[in-house]
């Protein structure tokens, strides 16, 4: 397969096309499993947007949940483009019509029971949201900035998983190296605790962190429409980190 073909055969299995996958089998297993696989990776840049725009931390959960719960219920996924825009945008967007349309509808699916819940970890999104979403900042800043870390973080994982199937110990330890850290050990200190060589640890590392970048532009692949959107969306997301 050549470099043009791959590029297209991969471009047909990014989120835009598991929903619209979702669509065509709406109400099936197979067609929630997909949307609730998207909604647990992406949860947590909505759960910030909403307590950004003065909701409480269980009054943001619930409207999470309830926002999952109509996407699981909607039949009307497959007019979605990715044309019409990125992923997180579509999602963003949606948000906010639920938000200003279905408050109380939110509240009484999660409550009354009338949809699968959805597991969503609460108290790290609620950690996450006290350390970096600042007083003054719009809720769309904090969103993004959020979508940012839910990338790196979705991308870490599976460099972790990856890893762990080799030497965990090692690989474990040298995950934090990942980004520079003057406050880590020296490789010197690394390779005298693992009994390997100094260049051992260095060439392992930068394996690591080109890995990682592999991870993450695929990671970002997944919510864009077109390779040549990649760059442009990692640097989107670099400016979200950094604003």
């Amino acid at each position: 397969m050549n470099d043009k073909a791959d590029s297209h055969h991969r471009f047909q299995t990014t989120r835009w096309s598991m929903v619209r996958g979702a669509a065509c089998q709406s109400g099936s297993d197979q067609s929630k499993h997909a949307l609730a696989e998207l909604c647990e990776l992406y949860w947590p840049p909505l759960y910030a947007y909403l307590r950004r725009c003065g909701l409480s931390p269980a009054d943001s959960e619930d409207m999470v949940q309830g926002f999952f719960a109509r996407l699981l219920e909607r039949e009307d996924f497959g007019s979605l483009s990715p044309e019409k825009g990125r992923f997180r945008s579509f999602l963003l967007a949606s948000l906010k019509h639920f938000l200003s349309n279905e408050r109380d509808r939110a509240r009484t699916i999660k409550r009354g029971g009338k949809a699968r819940t959805i597991s969503l970890e609460c108290d790290e999104a609620e950690r996450n949201f006290t350390l970096y979403a600042a007083q003054n900042e719009t809720a769309e800043v904090v969103f993004e900035r959020q979508w940012a870390l839910t990338m790196l973080h979705t991308a870490k994982n599976r460099l972790i998983e990856e890893q762990g199937a080799q030497d965990q110990k090692l690989s474990h330890a040298l995950i934090a190296y990942l980004t520079p850290d003057a406050s880590l050990p020296t490789y010197a200190d690394v390779a005298k605790e693992f009994a390997v060589s100094e260049g051992s640890v260095k060439m392992a590392i930068s394996r690591m962190r080109k890995r990682y970048r592999e991870i993450l532009r695929s990671e970002i692949a997944q919510t864009v429409s077109s390779p040549q959107e990649i760059e442009e969306e990692l640097q989107h997301l670099i400016s979200a980190l950094q604003s």
